[in-house]
């Protein structure tokens, strides 16, 4: 069984034992750990500006669309959910599902139900995974929506599923506000993704 710690590259065209979700349960609690196309990936928890940035973005989208406070309501939202899609364990920084798909979180500890959004905080560590292992899986499902936010350099990108790919609809810089999609109901002001207020 390979694992891969971060996001870096594995090789190809070896032989390999696909990893299992006992190898995933085997994983120390200081990590994230996912499974794709077979190879077990080890990722550091969130810390410092991605913690923040996951954080806040959530607590900015539960009040006017999960609890329909000042805002449409009828979303479920969620932090680090475990994704069973297809063979493929992942596990975004943050998801939504439209609340009729998903009517009751609490009883689930995985998620089979394809979110209609996800967000993933890029880090150092996790960038070259969050691009280019978990967005195709995210397409293949058929993630309606996808944003990339990287506290670096004060980004959030927007992305929305067309055919079978997505198509970058707007890049965000600095403190907002901004409206973007799926949840362009509210300006989000991007200054409290940094904690820059």
């Amino acid at each position: 069984m390979e694992l891969e710690t971060g996001g870096g590259e594995h090789g190809r065209g070896m032989e390999r034992k696909r990893a299992t979700y006992a190898d995933l349960e085997a994983l120390p609690d200081n990590v994230v750990g996912e499974i794709i196309g077979g190879v077990l990936y080890a990722s550091p928890r969130p810390a410092g500006p991605h913690g923040v940035a996951a954080f806040q973005l959530g607590f900015e989208l539960e009040g006017p669309f999960g609890r329909g406070r000042n805002g449409p309501g009828g979303w479920v939202l969620l932090g680090e959910p475990e994704l069973h899609l297809g063979e493929d364990v992942l596990v975004p920084d943050l998801s939504g599902w439209h609340r009729e798909r998903l009517p009751r979180p609490t009883s689930h500890v995985a998620y089979s139900v394809v979110p209609d959004w996800v967000c993933e905080v890029l880090s150092p560590s996790t960038r070259s995974l969050d691009r280019k292992e978990k967005l195709p899986v995210y397409a293949r499902e058929g993630v309606r929506h996808v944003w990339l936010v990287d506290p670096k350099p004060r980004t959030l990108e927007v992305y929305r599923l067309e055919g079978a790919s997505y198509v970058l609809l707007a890049t965000y810089e600095g403190k907002g506000p901004v409206r973007a999609e799926p949840f362009e109901a509210i300006e989000l002001e991007l200054a409290f993704l940094w904690d820059d207020r």
